[in-house]
């Protein structure tokens, strides 16, 4: 018999710990997604802007952004670059808001 703690006795008693990796594969999806979104529009405005008009834009946006994707779901080493590519992505996005939000603010809009 093994002698109590200060928290009880420890023999037979397991301890729920809390599960990360639901929460840290659904942040990465959301991410994934949202970086390819950015992405996707990206390349579709600088292909439309350039040479192509809208639809032809459109259709190679869609599939090079399904083919990064698809890319990244089978290599480890492409899950690593796409998630550093929505990460520089979403942190431009995020200063664009943040000026924007101050501008906003600075004029009582």
């Amino acid at each position: 018999m093994t002698a109590p703690t200060p928290n009880g006795p420890t023999e037979g008693v397991s301890t729920l710990k809390p599960d990360t990796n639901g929460a840290q594969a659904k942040s990465g999806i959301v991410r994934r997604i949202a970086g390819a979104a950015l992405l996707a529009a990206l390349v579709f405005g600088l292909l439309w802007y350039t040479v192509f008009n809208a639809v032809t834009a459109a259709l190679v946006a869609s599939g090079g952004t399904v083919v990064l994707l698809a890319g990244a779901s089978a290599s480890d080493t492409l899950e690593t670059v796409f998630e550093m590519i929505a990460n520089v992505l979403l942190a431009i996005l995020g200063a664009i808001v943040a000026v924007f939000a101050a501008v906003m603010s600075f004029f009582d809009w």
